[in-house]
């Protein structure tokens, strides 16, 4: 036995059950306090997407510092009875820079750094996310993704560097090695480097039709070929932690999935740091649930995050314990990995440092730095695709340029989901002042085409007074994360982009259309109208690597690392079969490619925007939330989102896991609010309700309906809120045979106080002798 481990071994033999324990239990800083850590001793801790210091998800870096030297120091206090006190340690989510953190450097996604295809830059932003991440003393990443994303419906396929396994192996053991340093080295796991994750373990891209947290199915020898062939890669690159993935193989969940997590990775692949779950993956095991699952610690897991329901899960692992379901020696093992990962990243003994002392902490010009800034400049150009180019790229000195389109100066819809908050944003709920150091795409563009010698203007709606001698369009998806972004087909439903390429085509005036996107998506119709097409990727915070491509300061050197579709309906391609454009390909700037007339059909295209007003966690397509005082006092307003205290009105919302993290939301109403939810365009039917009360109310509760000449009609439903009181969820059907002349809008309203829980609000067509229900 070495030195090392006879340390631990002495430190797990001293430990109590109740210590011991929870070391294996991560909660997440909404969910306890200081003096939480001090009662319990949690071995780790995470913020979630929308989690912040104190309750503040946009704190300045100096209160994230400042919370982790307070739990940190909560940690080890002295313990009585010679008891070892073992520092904890912190995880976050910085998928593509440190960005939970208001001012860091925002780098692309994944998808886009797939495009680049080069280790060492990897490997540079790697070390660079890991310097920000120390900056605000914390010691753990949950990072990188190397799911080989296989289905492009799946709506974290941005997460993914490729479709190609190889690929996918190399960057993500590049990474690995950029945030912990090379394994043996001097510097590993010391000043600037943090403990990295290896991530979804495993199959999460090769879900059926692309459902996030679905099944994967096939031969296990098969799937380990495909989806399990980065991990010997991130373990020979010395990852220190592997997350357990959301989804099913053959029907078993991962998070329950002994001869996956204990027999093949640990026997078969080697590995011997320690398996963490993802946010209350163990409640999907079958016959568990969130506060009761010792299956994931007997099937290999060492540490369960549990965000919420920390303290029933650590009483029910404690008795079945004490009651002989769960051997004290699995415990012993679970407990030797976590503090094995502890002493690697100098967390153990004497040279142990408070977060504030270690490394880079406290160095705030470190955030976003020139240098980081540089790279992430240098990211961007390397990972802009071409796909088509008619002679209209680069842009011509002289040139007077028209930039058109809402995303062209928004930094929240060029960084795409996990920035800031867990779903992302865009400018109207993530503003400018959000992003102090970054640079839109318009900003880049401006400056490289002034230093050219010619004039930019930004027009959103492309209107000009002057005609421009070439216009670009920036357009793309809408920010989302995980399930909140799955598609049943690739179609692209945001026709602002299309109308305004057609308009310029109309005017005669040469296009490049600048595609923002978290993955391939049905591009015939823009394709059709622009002289040039850029797959922009989600290209983060440094806009004017975008600029450098467009304006010749860069060669486009980017190359797909997913095939591109020639049809809409979605079906997996990861091949040149039947792939508009192949895996690998890319133009230069100096190659024109003329394409034929592609087809626009698509039946898909027939779906209704707007049927869904709200599911998986976000508002659906042309909805928005509102709120107000039954007094008048106040301002009414759409809001594109659902969360906090709304407007003043009383009204406050909080993401709430149901069946997944934050897929609803929790929705609080003081006496004299109403709260509720419009659409932009009346798709009809009945109101299809998903919802549970949580709090009697304390005076009546009615619904409020808006037709279509703007007449309300109210339905008192206090009776129906008394009666599902502390019963679940139920179903609401609201059909005008309860409110006549049902519109786009409707709305609760409260006389007194009252808490409701909504995942699902939808317009459906039925009978029209349909009665409503509750």
């Amino acid at each position: 036995m070495s030195a090392d481990d006879a340390e631990i071994a002495s430190l797990v033999a001293r430990m109590s059950l109740e210590r011991k324990i929870a070391q294996l239990i991560q909660p997440q800083i909404n969910s306890f306090t200081a003096e939480d850590m001090k009662t319990y001793r949690f071995g780790s801790y995470l913020n979630g997407g929308n989690g912040g210091p104190y309750g503040d998800e946009f704190a300045p870096p100096s209160e994230w510092l400042r919370l982790a030297d307070e739990m940190y120091d909560a940690s080890v206090q002295p313990l009585p009875g010679g008891e070892p006190a073992i520092p904890v340690m912190w995880g976050t989510d910085a998928v593509h820079g440190h960005s939970n953190i208001v001012g860091a450097t925002l780098f692309p996604h994944n998808i886009a750094l797939g495009a680049a295809n080069d280790a060492d830059l990897v490997r540079r932003i790697g070390h660079a996310t890991a310097i920000e991440i120390e900056v605000t003393g914390i010691d753990w990443n949950f990072s990188p993704t190397v799911a080989v994303a296989r289905d492009d419906r799946w709506g974290r396929t941005y997460e993914s560097y490729s479709e190609n396994p190889d690929l996918v192996a190399k960057l993500g053991a590049a990474l690995i090695e950029g945030q912990q340093g090379v394994k043996g080295s001097e510097g590993y796991l010391g000043a600037g480097r943090v403990i990295a994750t290896a991530k979804h373990f495993f199959g999460d891209g090769g879900t059926e039709q692309g459902v996030d947290q679905g099944d994967v199915n096939g031969d296990i020898d098969a799937l380990l070929a495909l989806h399990g062939r980065p991990y010997p890669a991130a373990i020979d690159a010395g990852v220190e932690t592997i997350m357990a993935s959301f989804n099913s193989i053959n029907g078993r969940k991962m998070h329950g999935n002994e001869a996956l997590l204990t027999e093949v990775l640990r026997g078969q692949m080697g590995f011997d740091g320690l398996v963490v779950g993802d946010w209350n993956g163990h409640g999907q095991v079958k016959g568990c649930t969130v506060t009761d699952c010792p299956q994931s610690l007997m099937a290999g897991l060492d540490i369960y995050m549990v965000p919420d329901d920390w303290k029933a899960l650590m009483d029910s692992l404690i008795a079945q314990v004490k009651d002989g379901t769960i051997p004290m020696s699995r415990i012993d093992e679970a407990v030797t990995r976590v503090l094995r990962v502890k002493q690697r990243a100098g967390l153990l003994g004497e040279g142990a440092q408070r977060p504030s002392e270690r490394g880079y902490a406290g160095r705030y010009e470190m955030l976003a730095s020139p240098e980081h800034r540089a790279l992430a400049r240098e990211a961007v150009a390397r990972s802009q695709v071409l796909l088509k180019n008619n002679g209209v790229l680069p842009i011509k000195a002289g040139a007077n340029v028209l930039v058109a389109g809402t995303a062209a100066d928004d930094v929240g819809q060029a960084s795409g989901g996990w920035t800031l908050e867990w779903q992302g944003g865009r400018k109207d709920q993530l503003p400018r002042d959000r992003f102090p150091k970054a640079t839109t795409i318009w900003d880049g563009l401006k400056a490289n085409v002034a230093a050219n010698g010619g004039s930019a203007v930004l027009s959103e709606d492309g209107s000009f007074d002057t005609r421009p001698d070439t216009a670009i369009v920036v357009f793309g998806e809408k920010p989302y994360a995980e399930f909140a972004g799955d598609q049943r087909d690739l179609v692209f439903r945001d026709e602002e982009g299309l109308k305004l390429l057609k308009s310029f085509k109309a005017q005669g005036i040469p296009t490049v259309a600048l595609f923002l996107s978290g993955r391939p998506m049905w591009m015939n119709r823009e394709l059709n109208a622009a002289d040039a097409f850029v797959a922009s990727w989600l290209p983060g915070s440094e806009g004017a690597g975008v600029a450098d491509v467009l304006t010749g300061a860069r060669e486009a050197t980017g190359r797909l690392s997913f095939s591109w579709p020639a049809t809409c309906e979605g079906r997996p391609l990861n091949s040149a079969d039947g792939a508009l454009f192949a895996f690998g390909y890319g133009l230069s700037l100096t190659q024109s490619a003329p394409l034929g007339e592609l087809s626009e059909d698509c039946a898909p295209l027939t779906i209704v925007e707007g049927a869904e007003m709200f599911g998986s966690g976000r508002l659906g397509t042309g909805v928005s939330a509102f709120v107000g005082r039954l007094d008048g006092a106040g301002f009414e307003e759409l809001m594109p989102q659902m969360r906090g205290d709304m407007n003043g009105s009383g009204v406050t919302s909080r993401g709430y896991d149901r069946d997944a993290q934050e897929d609803s939301r929790e929705i609080s109403m003081k006496a004299g609010s109403y709260f509720g939810l419009e659409q932009s365009n009346d798709t009809g039917g009945v109101y299809r309700i998903e919802y549970a009360v949580v709090t009697r109310p304390t005076g009546a509760v009615r619904l409020r309906a808006s037709s279509a000449d703007g007449e309300e009609n109210t339905l008192d439903i206090t009776p129906q809120f008394e009666l599902a009181y502390s019963k679940g969820w139920r179903e609401m059907v609201i059909s005008e045979a309860c409110v006549a002349d049902l519109g786009k809008r409707i709305a609760f309203e409260s006389d007194g106080e009252v808490t409701f829980r909504i995942a699902s609000v939808k317009r459906e067509e039925a009978a029209p002798d349909t009665e409503c229900s509750f």
